[in-house]
C-alpha cells in the first residue's frame, strides 16, 4: 500500500470526519510535521549525503546545508595549494553548543578544530577557531522534499514505505489542532509507534543489505 498526496489528504479527512475550511487548509502542515517526526525519530541511511565547503582561517562558523537534518560526521583536510594533492584528514566531534562555547570561550583563540555544534539554523560553530584554511566534508542526514511540494499524484519514499507512520503522524497533528479526544489521540500515538517499528526494521534491513553489497560485512569462513 502507498499514498499519493491526494490519497493521503483524503485519508486524513476520512479518519477525522472533519472538513472545516481551516482544517483542510492545514492538512499539508499536518503532513509536513509528520514527515519531520519520522525523519527525526529514525535516521535512515538512504537519506544521507555529503557536502564540501571551505573553512576560513580565524572564522569560527561553517555554513549548514539548507536540507540538513542531523550530522553523521565532519572531517577537515588541510589545504595543500594543489587540488590533486590531499592534505591530512581531521575528524571533528559533534557536541552540544554549550560545550563548544565553553571549550573556547574566547573566539580569538585559534588552533586545529576538535569540536563542532549547530550554532543556529544556518551555521555550525567550530572550536577552537580554525587557525588555517581547510576543506570540510560534511556527511549528514538530509531532509528530502516533502510530498506536499508535489502534485496530487506525487508519491515519496515515506508515502510508499512508511505510509502508515506518515498517516498516523499526520492524524496526531490533526487531533492536536482539533483539540480532539485524548483516548483517540492515545490510539493514534500507539499506531504511530507500531508503524515506526516497522520503518525501523525496514531501514535496518536495508543497511545490512547495503553493507553486504559494498563488502563492509564479510561472512565468516565455514
Amino acid at each position: 500500500m502507498s499514498f499519493t498526496y491526494a490519497q493521503l489528504k483524503q485519508a486524513i479527512e476520512d479518519y477525522t470526519e472533519y472538513s472545516e475550511t481551516g482544517f483542510v487548509t492545514n492538512i499539508p502542515l499536518f503532513i509536513r510535521l509528520s514527515e519531520e517526526r519520522i525523519l527525526k525519530s529514525i535516521q535512515l541511511s538512504l537519506f544521507r549525503k555529503n557536502a564540501t565547503a571551505t573553512v576560513t582561517p580565524e572564522y569560527q562558523y561553517l555554513r549548514i546545508p539548507s536540507d540538513f537534518l542531523a550530522p553523521f560526521s565532519l572531517s577537515l583536510r588541510t589545504a595543500t595549494g594543489n587540488p590533486t594533492v590531499f592534505g591530512d584528514m581531521i575528524f571533528v566531534d559533534f557536541k552540544d553548543p554549550s560545550f563548544v562555547q565553553g571549550y573556547t570561550p574566547n573566539p580569538t583563540t585559534t588552533g586545529v578544530p576538535k569540536y563542532y555544534s549547530q550554532f543556529d539554523v544556518t551555521n555550525f560553530l567550530l572550536a577552537p577557531t580554525p587557525a588555517s584554511a581547510y576543506t570540510a566534508e560534511l556527511h549528514y542526514f538530509y531532509r528530502p522534499l516533502s510530498i506536499t511540494q508535489g502534485t496530487d499524484t506525487e508519491t515519496t519514499w515515506l508515502s510508499t514505505n512508511a505510509e502508515m507512520a506518515l498517516l498516523y503522524g499526520a492524524l496526531i497533528e490533526a487531533y492536536i489542532y482539533m483539540k480532539g479526544e485524548q483516548d483517540v489521540m492515545a490510539m493514534y500515538n500507539t499506531r504511530f509507534q507500531e508503524a515506526m517499528n516497522g520503518v525501523k526494521m525496514l531501514g535496518e534491513a536495508k543497511e545490512v543489505t547495503d553493507e553486504y553489497r559494498t563488502g563492509k560485512v564479510i561472512r565468516a569462513k565455514q
